[in-house]
């Protein structure tokens, strides 16, 4: 058993030809996963998934996330969605929890970055498309790293970037309540290094919209270096934007990956339906600049 894969891009993405009966039926899914870790972003045609096939899946790839995703600042706790299946859609009557969060989405992004163990990996099918936009876009901050020079890495490996709510939703939301932003701020606060050593030895970029400051530096220099990593890390060449198509899975790597979804109208009905992979390990900064900031 086998299957085959084509690159989408030369830094980023592949397109994987398999049939259901073999990704459902878990032998390959070492071989899935090896893949994914090292392409960022794998795309699967005319699949059409129902809900337990897409939980089947994600369980044969990790640890599937069940339960209480994050807890709002006024105490109640956000499912994600039903038995790991959330509904994302803007509208309120299909994801009443997170409909009012997700415009954040048109925004690069990873999940979790208010978590110490950020998710894994992401599972993504369309069950209703918009008649036009929606496509979703993926940059490899593993690529974005690899790039810089290598004076340029030493120093970002000695820094250390805080990531709130109000950062990742206020700029997609400038017209938002005095209410609502108090709400975003009374969020907790996450500190991570802006270089992540993986076990695996790799080493990729913490990048996201809630990339608020870098601790330590003048605000003024602190948004200057953000927005011109931002820029850098998603160049182009670092990116691949997917056009869905009824049946499509998407799986990405969320520890080197952003995503965001490109703008389409808001009464589309719009809905795809998610699995998340538990994370795996921490967001640690590489051993050689820990020893540069003893």
């Amino acid at each position: 058993m086998a299957f085959t894969s084509t690159p989408l891009t030369p830094r980023i993405g592949s397109e994987v030809r398999l049939d259901k009966a073999a990704l459902l039926g878990g032998a390959l899914a070492s071989d899935i996963r090896e893949l994914l870790v090292s392409r960022g972003v794998l795309v699967f045609r005319g699949l059409h998934l129902d809900d337990e096939e897409l939980r089947t899946a994600a369980r044969s790839l990790g640890d599937l996330r069940i339960g209480s995703a994050k807890r709002a600042a006024d105490g109640k706790v956000l499912k994600e969605g039903e038995e790991g299946v959330l509904k994302v859609s803007l509208d309120p009557e299909v994801n009443p929890e997170y409909a009012r969060y997700l415009f954040g989405n048109l925004l690069w992004h990873m999940d979790g970055t208010y978590e110490q163990v950020p998710p894994f990996a992401t599972l993504f099918t369309p069950y209703c498309l918009s008649q036009e936009g929606g496509d979703t876009m993926f940059a490899s901050t593993y690529a974005a790293y690899e790039d810089l020079p290598a004076e340029e890495r030493e120093r970002l490996g000695t820094l250390r970037v805080v990531h709130t709510m109000q950062a990742a939703l206020f700029p997609a939301k400038r017209d938002c309540t005095p209410e609502e932003f108090a709400m975003w701020s009374s969020y907790p606060q996450r500190s991570h290094p802006l270089v992540w050593q993986h076990k695996s030895g790799r080493k990729s970029l913490v990048l996201s919209t809630s990339a608020a400051w870098v601790e330590g530096m003048h605000p003024a220099e602190s948004h200057d270096l953000l927005q011109r990593l931002m820029a850098h890390a998603t160049q182009e060449k670092y990116t691949y934007r997917h056009q869905w198509q009824l049946g499509d899975l998407a799986i990405w790597d969320n520890t080197g990956m952003m995503h965001r979804a490109m703008p389409f109208e808001a009464a589309s009905k719009r809905e795809f339906h998610r699995c998340t992979l538990n994370g795996e390990e921490a967001v640690t900064a590489p051993e050689r600049a820990v020893e540069t900031a003893a």
